[in-house]
């Protein structure tokens, strides 16, 4: 397949460019497929499910769960002249509300599973193709709840994604020699299901209805400045900026998206 035409300046353009989203197939991650193709990359999308449509030149279906994903990745990309992008989406939260005594040793796996391991196993298959070429750049998305854990129904996912955090900010430093850049770009709250989902299970432990369950959740991060929840679009901006030349100085940062919820000093 043809690599798509880019209509971005120069220094945000991707044209040429070979990029992996892994998380690819709905939600943030489509929304990254359809940024980094935009900008004229040659994306293969990873998931669970094949979506219906998508801007992807290929999708591999693949749950990073398990830990043979992350091979069956690279051996999708045999062949190609190395990679570029690696974009790490997938991530969230499972466990049940009520506090650190509701969260089972199967829970914390789980969650450790979801938002760290899968990221650092893909990481390590990957990062070879980046090197071998001109560079390139690895980007997570974590969380703001890696600064400001809520304890009602994520401390394992808040805690997880610290630990992503400084996973990456230990691989920038490990990578930079290398010509790869490794960044976090860090949401708020995004307009979407997770949302939605997080303030439900806040509400069943509670016993409220799912409004009052999403008020606590405002509640808890002690509200949103802007006052909205940012959508995918607007975060798959942010990385797709990034990922592209325009930011080729910056690297080991993580860059929180969240409409001012995180205090600043």
């Amino acid at each position: 397949m043809n690599a798509p035409t880019s209509t971005y300046p120069a220094a945000l353009s991707l044209s040429g460019r070979r990029a992996v989203v892994v998380g690819g197939t709905k939600g943030l991650g489509e929304a990254v497929v359809q940024r980094l193709t935009a900008a004229g990359a040659r994306v293969l999308a990873v998931g669970r499910t094949a979506p219906a449509t998508t801007t992807a030149a290929r999708v591999v279906t693949a749950d990073v769960l398990h830990p043979d994903a992350a091979a069956a990745i690279a051996a999708a990309l045999e062949g190609e002249d190395g990679l570029d992008v690696l974009v790490h989406v997938t991530g969230g939260s499972r466990s049940p509300g009520g506090g650190h005594a509701a969260i089972t040793d199967a829970d914390w796996d789980a969650e450790l599973a979801l938002n760290l391991l899968g990221a650092v196993r893909v990481d390590r298959a990957l990062s070879p193709l980046l090197r071998q070429g001109r560079g390139g750049v690895i980007v997570h998305v974590g969380s703001i709840q890696s600064r400001m854990p809520l304890w009602d129904g994520t401390l394992a996912y808040a805690a997880a994604k610290a630990a992503l955090r400084t996973y990456s900010k230990g691989l920038a430093a490990e990578l930079a020699g290398h010509g790869v850049r490794v960044n976090t770009v860090s949401p708020g709250g995004i307009d979407g299901p997770g949302a939605e989902g997080l303030a439900r299970r806040i509400a069943e432990a509670r016993g409220v209805s799912a409004e009052e369950g999403f008020q606590v959740l405002m509640d808890s991060l002690g509200g949103i400045p802007q006052g909205r929840l940012a959508p995918p679009s607007e975060i798959a901006e942010v990385i797709g900026f990034l990922v592209s030349d325009a930011a080729a100085s910056i690297t080991g940062a993580d860059v929180t998206v969240d409409g001012g919820t995180v205090p600043t000093t």
